[in-house]
């Protein structure tokens, strides 16, 4: 798994269940010094496997109500980077996934309330150049959600 030893996966463990913990408590949970778990954490940052720190918060609390799918078709490879440009610029869209199937992408859209996804697909995603389809499937309520993967 990309070459990581015990010590390498036990810290990420760490970082991922609590990004703020400090260098000499997670010193003290792997059994080193705090210089060396700076230095193995500088390193997993330099190999890109840890790719930046962040807060989770509560979308509902903020006003994010609505959590959307939306399967997007393209009608030709000459529509994506218009496409791929759009989902970059546009904070509504949280994931977008290139996929196999029936659409070409997968997206992640959160907005505040169904006006507002409604002007997302409408106007700003249908109104794209080569958008050929699109199939969209609102969450009802979420049972998981984590960044946290097994190692």
């Amino acid at each position: 798994m990309n070459n990581l030893d015990d010590l390498d996966t036990r810290i990420l463990g760490a970082l991922m269940a609590d990004g703020r913990v400090t260098w000499s408590e997670l010193a003290s949970r792997c059994g080193v010094s705090s210089p060396a778990i700076a230095e193995r954490v500088r390193r997993l940052e330099k190999r890109g496997i840890v790719q930046g720190y962040g807060v989770v918060v509560d979308p509902v609390q903020l006003g994010y109500d609505i959590t959307a799918f939306v399967a997007v078709g393209l009608e030709h490879p000459q529509y994506r980077q218009e496409f791929l440009a759009y989902v970059q610029s546009t904070s509504a869209v949280q994931e977008c996934h290139h996929v196999a199937g029936d659409g070409d992408y997968l997206l992640k859209v959160r907005c505040g309330k169904m006006a507002d996804l409604e002007r997302i697909l409408s106007e700003e995603i249908k109104g794209l150049p080569g958008i050929l389809r699109t199939k969209t499937s609102i969450a009802l309520s979420t049972v998981k959600e984590t960044t946290v993967l097994a190692i």
